[in-house]
């Protein structure tokens, strides 16, 4: 009986690894929508997203976001990944961007769904 279940939990675990982005691969796309937002290029923004954070996030609203970033990337900045979370069915990834105008560092929080971006938020 255990080894049905082992071989079940491993085919599981396979499955779910296969939509799973690795750390490179999601701070290249972490970076894609940096590069979007500082160009204010709303449909390079939601070029990799969900249908449903496509209908979400409008382009005024993206606007307003850009308009205040835009302030802080300026000068330059660097980002680092500091983790992942699984929740809710997406692979949630944490990043500190730390801006060169000497102000507070932002939270980016980016989710994503089968390799797609379900969510972001800068803080």
């Amino acid at each position: 009986m255990k080894k049905p279940l082992a071989f079940l939990a491993a085919a599981l675990l396979t499955a779910a690894s296969s939509f799973a982005a690795t750390d490179q691969e999601a701070t290249a796309i972490f970076q894609k929508l940096l590069d979007a937002q500082a160009g204010h290029d709303y449909p390079a923004f939601v070029a990799d997203a969900t249908d449903a954070l496509k209908a979400a996030l409008s382009q005024t609203q993206f606007e307003a976001a850009s308009s205040i970033l835009d302030k802080r990337f300026k000068g330059g900045y660097q980002k680092q990944l500091l983790g992942e979370l699984n929740q809710s069915g997406c692979q949630i990834y944490l990043f500190k961007i730390t801006c060169k105008d000497g102000g507070d560092d932002i939270q980016g929080t980016m989710a994503l769904r089968n390799d797609k971006v379900a969510g972001i938020l800068f803080k």
